[in-house]
């Protein structure tokens, strides 16, 4: 009920400037002026609404899962440049559809308001480059704190230019319950800036953590625990993420997502299992004992609490270990009554993370790259290892969590669907939104 509650609420605010135009707007013009008019007000919308899918709001992306938000916000972004490239061409070639004016009480033309005109032309510029520049973010030079700052400040701007273009060149703008609305909803943009860049991190400033120790988990892997500094520390389910900034300043942009690998049970302190990738998994075997960090947190989808099937399938692939341990580790300590079985896949042996229980007859190791006397499974995690793991009544009634390089979900998520497991059981969250 509360995701079809979070999508009735988008559609309205999609749909409003649309319903308040036609109610107060007026005589209505010929049908290509209103269509342009329909488009351009969606795009902006649209692009409005984008500040909230991106700014980390729990009500929203704990929802949906993080994955999903991120994927919608990308989506509706490429939907918005559309609408917006567009929207001009069906006034007839003017802003003002032709040669007669569109509307008596409020004239525009090139002549006489540059203004609202200029800043609609620069809109229209800098939006394809924004969107492009984003979608092909992993092709620049740029540092994801860089590009993520790039990106706030162009969306900001963008908004900007388009309240301007809206406000004068707009025919239905000038009726106030349309203005109230674009002001209202470029406030609740702002206000987003607002929480994303200052309050979170004024909020996070008073819950700070202290990393406890960094150890060696794997090739390349890090096992890194932090212990919450004056506080009771974080209340999470198992499997979720976090945003982790360690050893920079509240407000930096410095921060990355990462599962948090330890059950809630276990106590206050929260690890994270990280495998060297970027620039600052790099350096996380040379992090002190005792360096301050902060935790936005928490947030995913990827838990069994509050589900009731009445087994669990644990699918990891490499790094994807970190929030199914959590799950897996969690189960152990609660004494969860319901059988869990865990598939956990890496290239070689040294890869696997060690240090914890995984053993036994609920717990399936695979490498694809064996030594010759590995007595487990060998190969990928495909539709025969699968078939031999989990019989027919499991896949007809347990939950399914995957975790892994995108490649080996979509094959599971195949495999699994083929077996006849319905979607609403398979449950993944990706990091990789490109």
């Amino acid at each position: 009920m509360r995701l079809l509650g979070l999508i009735t609420i988008y559609g309205v605010l999609l749909v409003l400037p649309l319903v308040l135009s036609a109610v107060f707007g007026g005589p209505p013009r010929g049908i290509w002026a209103e269509i342009g008019s329909g488009l351009g007000m969606v795009a902006f919308a649209v692009i409005l609404v984008e500040f909230v899918l991106s700014g980390r709001f729990k009500t929203v992306s704990n929802q949906i899962g993080m994955d999903v938000t991120m994927r919608v916000h990308q989506a509706m972004g490429r939907a918005a440049l559309g609408l917006a490239l567009v929207h001009p061409f069906f006034y007839g070639g003017s802003p003002s559809g032709g040669a007669r004016p569109w509307d008596a009480t409020r004239q525009l033309t090139l002549s006489t308001d540059m203004m609202g005109v200029g800043a609609g032309v620069a809109a229209y510029v800098l939006l394809p480059s924004f969107v492009i520049f984003a979608i092909y973010r992993k092709q620049t030079p740029q540092t994801y704190e860089r590009w993520r700052l790039l990106h706030g400040l162009g969306a900001a701007l963008i908004a900007g230019l388009l309240l301007v273009h809206t406000m004068i060149a707009g025919r239905y703008a000038a009726q106030m319950p349309v203005a109230w609305y674009w002001y209202a909803m470029t406030a609740g943009a702002v206000a987003t800036l607002v929480h994303v860049y200052l309050l979170a991190p004024l909020k996070a400033r008073k819950r700070a953590w202290r990393v406890q120790s960094v150890t060696p988990a794997a090739a390349r892997q890090w096992a890194l625990t932090l212990a919450p500094d004056g506080h009771d520390g974080l209340d999470y389910k198992a499997g979720q993420f976090a945003w982790l900034n360690v050893g920079n300043s509240v407000f930096s942009l410095h921060e990355n997502p990462f599962s948090i690998a330890s059950a809630p049970s276990a106590g206050p302190e929260i690890s994270f299992v990280i495998k060297e990738f970027g620039d600052f998994t790099r350096t996380v075997g040379q992090i002190a004992p005792g360096t301050r960090a902060y935790v936005d947190a928490p947030y995913g989808t990827l838990a069994i609490a509050g589900r009731s099937e009445p087994g669990v399938a644990l699918i990891a692939g490499g790094v994807g270990i970190a929030p199914l341990l959590g799950i897996f580790l969690e189960m152990r300590l609660t004494h969860d009554p319901r059988p869990v079985r865990l598939i956990y896949g890496a290239a070689t042996a040294g890869d696997l993370v060690a240090g914890y229980e995984l053993s036994g007859d609920d717990v399936t190791l695979v490498l694809s790259d064996p030594p010759d006397d590995w007595p487990g499974e060998t190969g990928m995690i495909d539709a025969a290892l699968l078939k031999r793991v989990f019989s027919q009544d499991q896949c007809d009634s347990w939950v399914f969590l995957l975790c892994g390089p995108p490649q080996m979900m979509d094959s599971v998520e195949h495999d699994l669907i083929a077996r006849g497991v319905p979607a609403r059981r398979i449950l993944s969250e990706r990091f990789d939104y490109d």
